[in-house]
């Protein structure tokens, strides 16, 4: 049967198999759906924990490792990073996720000093659980604290306080982790400058190896985007908060490596680095999107469905395409931009090549400031980060 005769879900699969990586090593995302409450700003894939949804979940899960590694291409290919995200990972138990790791490992080839990192949220987690993670090869935790004021927590729908995020990060001390991130997010409604200084000088505080702050972005999708939200405070508050946070991490130490986050000198997040740099990685799990090739694929969203594909033996694999070499140059050169160190110059000359009017306003960033040379680089400034934006939809 031809490729064009294929059922959706089939075809899908079939490209996926033939278009193996360009690389030997590869990232691996995990999505782990499930919340036990769902937040007001989140837009992510997530779905309900009720009972006995996760057994179902863990079998396909296998079965999705199982398909994957049987791919001709898997057994050439290694894997680098595993990162698990979701919904809250941290829902699994220890010998649960020690499960699906036992089962990546039996069919890929796993670093030996692979980067695994685990998204767990403060309420969910014990010393004993992170123990066992550890044990299972966990060596990356990425702490979902967002905030430390309890009536902002609530409101955000969060299920932990100040105090069990406090606690979850010294578990993760106490269970060996030496390798923590914390979350944080900023520009939220009600939260002057003042209030988020003084959550983000505590968790700084704590000496986690990593911080990631994210602005809140109402995106399509979350309760928040639909029904809206007041409070929301002006663009010049979010942006002494950016401000705020750049130099309360610079002056601990941190450097902004990308956009968003800020790391202690060796402790950049291995796995994300993967997405920034436009490179090759696998994905598992409902909704989870992976890139190979020029392939970029995700998976069906809805976990029953994704549950019943494979149990009929197919890939759960919903909509693919295929990159152009267009589509792949403006990728890599965007989210190169959004790292510290940047892309080569030749890529941006090369896009802004029989484009004038184009190359005028990226000499206008230049001449503000916002972007500048590094050797044979081209990189934004902290300010540049904070504009970004404006950028990168003109580079498109």
């Amino acid at each position: 049967m031809a490729i064009g005769e294929l059922h959706p879900v089939a075809r899908a699969g079939a490209l996926l198999a033939d278009n193996p990586p360009a690389s030997e090593s590869l990232g691996f995302y995990v999505h782990v759906p499930f919340c036990a409450q769902r937040c007001g700003y989140c837009s992510f894939n997530t779905a309900p924990l009720e009972d006995g949804a996760i057994a179902p979940y863990l079998a396909a899960l296998e079965r999705e490792l199982d398909l994957l590694g049987g791919l001709a291409w898997a057994p050439r290919v290694r894997i680098a990073t595993v990162f698990f995200g979701g919904g809250t990972p941290s829902l699994l138990a220890a010998a649960e996720l020690a499960a699906v790791l036992e089962r990546l490992r039996a069919r890929f080839e796993l670093a030996p000093d692979a980067e695994v990192t685990v998204e767990c949220n403060p309420e969910s987690v014990t010393r004993a659980k992170l123990e066992g993670y550890r044990a299972a090869g966990v060596t990356r935790l990425s702490l979902g604290v967002q905030s430390l004021d309890d009536a902002l927590l609530a409101r955000l729908g969060r299920l932990h306080d100040a105090r069990g995020a406090r606690a979850a990060f010294a578990a993760a001390r106490e269970a060996g982790f030496a390798n923590v991130s914390v979350d944080l997010m900023y520009g939220l409604p009600g939260l002057d400058a003042d209030g988020f200084a003084g959550t983000l000088e505590a968790v700084l505080g704590w000496e986690p190896e990593h911080l990631s702050a994210y602005a809140l972005t109402l995106d399509a999708g979350s309760r928040w985007a639909a029904a809206g939200v007041p409070g929301l405070p002006p663009e010049d508050l979010v942006v002494e908060q950016y401000w705020r946070l750049a130099r309360a991490a610079a002056a601990r130490g941190f450097e902004h490596y990308e956009i968003s986050n800020f790391a202690r000198p060796g402790f950049r997040a291995r796995h994300n680095l993967t997405y920034w740099r436009a490179a090759e990685y696998l994905a598992v799990g409902p909704g989870a999107c992976g890139f190979v090739d020029r392939l970029r694929y995700t998976n069906i969203r809805a976990t029953p469905r994704w549950v019943e594909t494979l149990e009929r033996g197919a890939l759960p694999v919903d909509a693919s395409e295929i990159l152009t070499p267009r589509q792949r140059r403006a990728e890599r050169l965007i989210l190169g931009l959004r790292t510290a160190d940047g892309v080569p110059r030749a890529w941006l000359e090369a896009r802004l090549a029989g484009d004038p009017p184009l190359g005028r306003r990226v000499e206008a960033w230049r001449a503000r400031g916002l972007l500048g040379d590094a050797g044979d680089r081209v990189r934004l400034s902290e300010e540049g980060f904070l504009l970004s934006d404006a950028l990168f939809v003109e580079l498109l």
